[in-house]
């Protein structure tokens, strides 16, 4: 029978687990009930499965035959911390979350590509299904890592797939080199000495220092980082001063915000001049500034023959419907901590029209089931080349 009949044979199991997962989302690193599926699913399936590693993190192997390759798939399963707006009859049942950006979609398909690949066993190799904990900003990766898994699981390659709206569902699209940026924090406070509104001679102004921090802040993109590198510096949050004392100048400002990068040198230049300009900009005004740069998340860059394995699957499952010249994403996606330690590939999955506009992250989205299909055979594509019998 072929692969997409035999994946339709499992289409109404798929969605309805979709929507389960839909309608109880979990955050990082409380993925209890969601992990409990993933892994009872699997273990039903006949794989050996380890639960707990980075806390909620499940990783199921599968392995057929003598071959030697091993690979591992890796899908997301955290939702995010913002209420759903949009009625549908799977809507969140928990107040102020919801899967936002479709890692129920990706937990089903990977699901879907496990169970078919158990029982067809039409490979020769062994595959690690890695059911990745708290994606959203809270280091589900990097906890896996640090907990041992390429140490337990040693991976030859390692791939990842997220859902992109905007691409039809039966379109892929599979791209060499950065796909997504390095997601860093960074934190200013300026300390002065506050004063009266109405003499500002008696003290040190940190709003006013502030200001020109800000207003001088993306010349380090603009002025200082090669114009050909791509790099975001932003400014997300100031906190200073009471709106309720309006005639009060306060000691300190303090700013929070994101740095982006595709190259280790641009992250590493974005740490130092940040914090060259603070000290700058202190030392003119004679105030204080203090300054932390937190690095978050590595960029994701695609390694060249692990990404031409993926492509190989993407169009064996979508023909010509496959884009290569994709542009890279500024979001950052901590599956680098993954690509780090094994050749990775990372590709998008088309999730169709952006209906009303609802791309990730927005109250409305949703991720679409008409989907199912591909994402679930580009997976068992990819093992039955990768780990041909």
């Amino acid at each position: 029978m072929p692969l997409q009949d035999l994946i339709q044979a499992d289409l109404s199991f798929l969605r309805s687990l979709r929507q389960d997962l839909h309608a109880h989302p979990e955050l990082g690193f409380e993925e209890e009930r969601t992990s409990g599926i993933v892994a009872s699913l699997l273990e039903e399936a006949g794989l050996r499965v380890h639960r707990g590693l980075g806390r909620t993190g499940v990783v199921g192997t599968l392995q057929v035959g003598n071959g030697t390759r091993t690979i591992g798939l890796r899908a997301d399963m955290d939702a995010l911390a913002m209420p759903e707006q949009a009625e549908r009859p799977y809507k969140s049942t928990i107040p102020g979350k919801m899967h936002a950006c479709g890692h129920d979609g990706h937990t089903t398909l990977l699901l879907g590509a496990a169970r078919h690949l158990a029982r067809t066993r039409n490979f020769s190799g062994t595959v690690h299904f890695i059911f990745q904990p708290a994606e959203e900003g809270r280091g589900g990766a990097k906890k896996m890592v640090e907990d041992g898994l390429f140490a337990l699981y040693p991976c030859d390659a390692v791939y990842g797939l997220h859902n992109m709206p905007g691409l039809a569902v039966d379109e892929m699209a599979v791209t060499a080199g950065p796909q997504l940026a390095s997601s860093d924090t960074w934190y200013v406070t300026f300390k002065g000495v506050g004063t009266h509104g109405a003499k500002p001679h008696l003290g040190k102004d940190p709003i006013t220092a502030s200001g020109y921090f800000l207003s001088a802040l993306q010349t380090i993109v603009g002025r200082v980082v090669n114009p050909l590198q791509p790099a975001v510096v932003s400014a997300c949050s100031v906190q200073a001063g009471d709106p309720q004392a309006l005639n009060v100048i306060p000691d300190q400002v303090e700013i929070g915000g994101t740095a982006r990068a595709y190259s280790a040198e641009v992250r590493d230049q974005l740490e130092i001049e940040i914090g060259r300009l603070a000290r700058g900009v202190a030392a003119m005004f004679g105030i204080e500034a203090a300054y932390e740069f937190r690095r978050r998340i590595p960029p994701v860059i695609n390694h060249a023959d692990a990404t031409a394995r993926a492509f190989k699957a993407a169009q064996a499952v979508c023909g010509p419907k496959v884009v290569t010249d994709f542009e890279p994403s500024t979001a950052g996606d901590d599956f680098a901590f993954f690509g780090e330690k094994a050749p990775g590939a990372y590709v998008w999955l088309g999730n169709g029209p952006a209906v009303d506009g609802a791309l990730h992250h927005n109250t409305a989205y949703d991720f679409n089931d008409e989907a199912i299909p591909t994402g679930v055979a580009f997976w068992v594509a990819l093992v039955e080349q990768e780990l041909a019998a």
